[in-house]
């Protein structure tokens, strides 16, 4: 009997795994209020989760410069740091139905090697891994300090480089169009889900898309089923 080849499952975090568009929608607001620039919808600003930080207030603000970008960027850190530390990041950013059971679920297979592939920064994901006491089931963690934003491959390339997993045996899980661009830009199949910050129907290049993580195990094995 052959044994499995490694398999790396890879999350995206908020959105995916927490859902922290309160704090998102604030601290964005207290940004653009700052700047005397208008507030974008709240469908727009969550249009833009998962891009780095930087990327994203240009992308909000492109009739500023990127003089104000970066005082922007340095106003919504510091909001979003106010309203964590006030209700904790537990509270603040709560795991999503089902999050936690599906990590431990996978955690739990021998061959199976977990990781994330965040736009946070790595102080932001140390701060929330730790509130969900999260930290130890990741062996690979991909932060917005290190890397290009998404849909960039390279979060996805170091993850495979670190851990040794092939392309070919490696899922990423995110409920955003960057999410699933990244994942085809690095050769690694898609797994959309449908509750968090982009529609369904944004979600081009994913094999599957999922409306609840106790879809998650079957889903996998089909896809690991056909690639081997």
């Amino acid at each position: 009997m052959t044994s499995r080849p490694l398999r790396l499952v890879v999350f995206d975090v908020d959105g995916t795994l927490v859902d922290s568009q309160a704090d998102i929608l604030a601290a964005m607001a207290h940004a653009f209020d700052r700047a005397g620039h208008p507030v974008p919808p709240r469908d727009t600003v969550l249009g833009i989760v998962g891009l780095s930080l930087d990327v994203a207030v240009a992308r909000l603000a492109p009739a500023l410069d990127t003089g104000r970008h970066g005082q922007m960027v340095g106003w919504y850190k510091d909001a979003y740091m106010e309203l964590r530390a006030q209700s904790g990041a537990a509270q603040s950013s709560p795991l999503y139905p089902g999050a936690l059971e599906a990590i431990e679920a996978l955690h739990a297979i021998p061959d199976v090697l977990l990781g994330v592939a965040t736009g946070k920064s790595r102080r932001g994901l140390d701060k929330l891994l730790d509130a969900h006491d999260l930290r130890r089931y990741f062996v690979t963690q991909q932060v917005s300090d290190h890397h290009p934003s998404k849909p960039h491959p390279s979060m996805l390339q170091a993850a495979l480089s670190e851990t040794g997993v092939a392309a070919d045996c490696a899922v990423m899980i995110g409920d955003t169009s960057f999410d699933m661009e990244m994942a085809h830009a690095a050769g690694i199949t898609g797994i959309g889900v449908s509750w968090g910050y982009h529609p369904r129907e944004h979600l081009h290049h994913a094999a599957r898309v999922i409306d609840d993580f106790s879809q998650l195990p079957a889903c996998l094995d089909l896809l690991w089923e056909k690639a081997s």
